[in-house]
């Protein structure tokens, strides 16, 4: 069973906060059919005021961490999946928030090198990051950021039904 009839059949929803990704993971689901059964939408917060002002991340501990941090990208999911809770009126307990933050290069930022990823996953029965360390092109990094989100959010299906 696909992830696309996974979520559907459950009543989940999904909502994305993407920053490394730009968009990239809010994509390859509405690539499915149906997706309007599931997908709720996404914020594509590249800047950090759109993090701050649209996602509720904390300026200070974004300020002291950076975007490439597993806390900010928790934050991120957090706060897209209480967004959409409130703005598309749906159940908190059914929406799945997931973040994508991190470097896809071509040159490392600051402290991070090329491939320091995090995703940031919300759910009602968890809340948590997952760093990964990609290796390749900017393209292949945020490619593999995508496949890594989409398994990560099949597994918090698993969790949420127990």
């Amino acid at each position: 069973m696909t992830l696309a009839h996974k979520l559907t059949e459950q009543g989940f929803f999904v909502a994305t906060a993407e920053s490394l990704t730009a968009g990239l993971l809010s994509a390859e689901l509405a690539n499915n059919a149906g997706a309007s059964n599931f997908l709720l939408g996404g914020i594509v917060s590249y800047q950090d005021d759109v993090k701050i002002q649209q996602l509720g991340v904390d300026a200070t501990a974004l300020s002291q961490r950076t975007a490439i941090d597993a806390q900010i990208a928790v934050q991120m999911a957090l706060g897209v999946r209480a967004k959409f809770a409130s703005d598309c009126s749906k159940d908190l307990k059914k929406i799945i928030g997931i973040s994508t933050t991190g470097v896809a290069g071509p040159d490392p930022v600051g402290n991070h090198p090329v491939g320091q990823v995090y995703l940031g996953i919300a759910s009602a029965v968890s809340t948590r990051s997952i760093a990964l360390q990609l290796n390749g092109s900017r393209a292949e990094v945020r490619a593999a950021t995508v496949a890594a989100a989409l398994l990560a959010i099949e597994d918090e299906i698993h969790l949420l039904l127990g």
